[in-house]
């Protein structure tokens, strides 16, 4: 194991569980692929594994997990609710299926994965979540890719806040107003496709910084993302960048490098817009 897991930081969720603040994303890892990036990455040190309905992937991860020789409560498990499984009772039966395939009997943390405004479903989706919870099939609730917009109304209309919103988080599109509105809120902020899907691996800034601390350009970015506060989940299936994106905790960016990297927000979305995504 190259780091301890004991050096990555927990924060607290609402509902009194801690996530761990590095995890690793199986986004777009082929089924195929999933039992062995997953053994990799707990094999590594990472206690935080990230999936949903929508990858395809959830037996896989589940396969992993138990293959491990961990206890299942040494593992902090996300998964999402697809985007043709919104309302009340679709969603329940969304995450029985999702249990259904890891093979589990509660996940750590369940998100809407999109809020998909055109079906207006996703309060009855939220509702359905409390009510999950509440019945210890997950721990603690969250969302995905949810605007200010969406986050207030589902606060004022349910009265429950979700614990986290996932969502693209990189150098060139770092969202500041988002996550002021989630600091306001309580709710935590975690950052999908991280590096920019690769994008701000070659750029000269980050570059520059990591030449400067011997690490890679990966190393860089995701060592940003923990010092100014996201939960950050990046993924890869060969062993030796999951073994580095998990090495960051022995070095310390300065303010100054901090700064840098934050002055090359350009509000560049990759994925989707939240507005009007519609498809898993």
């Amino acid at each position: 194991m190259s780091t301890s897991t004991t050096q990555v930081p927990r924060i607290p969720l609402s509902g009194g569980t801690e996530i761990p603040q590095l995890g690793f994303g199986v986004f777009q890892v082929p089924p195929r692929e999933t039992v062995d990036a997953v053994s990799h990455a707990l094999a590594t040190g990472y206690r935080h594994i990230d999936t949903a309905a929508a990858y395809g992937n959830e037996a896989q991860v589940g396969e992993a997990i138990r293959a491990s020789g961990l206890d299942r409560g040494e593992v902090f498990v996300t998964t999402k609710c697809p985007n043709d499984s919104h309302g009340y009772e679709e969603a329940k039966r969304a995450l029985h299926g999702s249990l259904e395939r890891l093979a589990f009997d509660y996940v750590d943390l369940y998100l809407i994965h999109w809020p998909v405004p055109v079906y207006d479903r996703y309060v009855d989706t939220w509702r359905a979540f409390i009510e999950m919870r509440g019945e210890g099939l997950a721990r603690a609730i969250g969302v995905s890719n949810f605007l200010p917009a969406h986050l207030e109304r589902v606060i004022a209309e349910t009265g429950e806040t979700p614990a986290i919103n996932q969502v693209e988080l990189h150098p060139y599109f770092q969202q500041r107003e988002l996550r002021r509105e989630h600091e306001r809120l309580g709710i935590v902020t975690e950052a999908y496709s991280p590096l920019a899907q690769g994008q701000a691996l070659a750029d000269p800034t980050i570059v520059e910084i990591a030449e400067r601390h011997s690490k890679t350009t990966g190393q860089v970015v995701i060592r940003w993302h923990l010092q100014i506060g996201n939960v950050v989940i990046p993924k890869s299936a060969t062993p030796e960048r999951i073994r580095q994106n998990f090495e960051v905790f022995d070095f310390q960016l300065s303010g100054e490098e901090v700064e840098a990297i934050n002055a090359l927000d350009e509000g560049r979305r990759i994925g989707g817009d939240p507005a009007t995504f519609v498809h898993p």
